[in-house]
């Protein structure tokens, strides 16, 4: 079986975070909310993408995507916000969180993520993971973004082993479990995560 990396993800719900002792427990990754919308910023951002890199984790940023707003001022205003928190440095993770249409069709979704994920390219120069449950993304709301690795919520499914929806063809990150607190897998190393991740190059 290939290696697999243990890590889990955090926003302003969770209060404080203890880094340390997840680090210790043998988590090697963790996302963190960063915003969402076009305004919003998760107040416990900037503490979670500082101690996550103080405990020698790798770092990743979320924006939680409101589809009725504007792709490109969203993607800034995310860019922004981990900016402020001290920015990206090699090897960092970023996602877009891909869960709700905002009221919008399947094609208008997808036409936005397309677009954020377009802006982060040209931006950033990293490609984010895709965050999104089977159901959402076999509705349509993800068509076009299978070129993106694909962080798959899928609880209840053993860990490793989640449905994969089109349009991809395989997982990058399963979210197995929401309690006590969200958990994740990556299939790979910690070399393959950041490879995925920002290159300053």
């Amino acid at each position: 079986m290939k290696r697999v990396l243990d890590g889990i993800d955090v926003s302003n719900w969770q209060a404080t975070v203890d880094w340390g002792r997840h680090a210790d427990e043998g988590v090697a990754f963790g996302f963190a909310k960063a915003t969402e919308g076009g305004t919003w910023v998760d107040k416990s951002f900037e503490r979670n993408w500082q101690l996550m890199r103080e405990h020698w984790m790798v770092c990743g940023a979320y924006h939680y995507a409101k589809p009725k707003g504007d792709p490109g001022e969203q993607a800034r205003h995310f860019l922004r916000t981990i900016g402020n928190a001290g920015g990206l440095r090699r090897g960092d993770l970023v996602a877009l969180d891909l869960e709700s249409a905002d009221g919008l069709p399947p094609d208008q979704v997808a036409r936005f993520a397309r677009r954020w994920c377009g802006q982060i390219v040209e931006h950033a120069g990293l490609r984010p993971f895709i965050y999104t449950y089977a159901w959402f993304a076999d509705e349509g709301n993800c068509a076009g973004l299978g070129e993106y690795p694909l962080w798959i919520a899928a609880h209840g499914r053993a860990k490793g082993s989640p449905v994969v929806p089109m349009p991809w063809r395989g997982w990058a990150i399963h979210q197995y479990s929401t309690s006590p607190i969200d958990r994740n897998v990556f299939r790979g190393s910690r070399e393959d995560l950041t490879r995925l991740g920002y290159d300053p190059r």
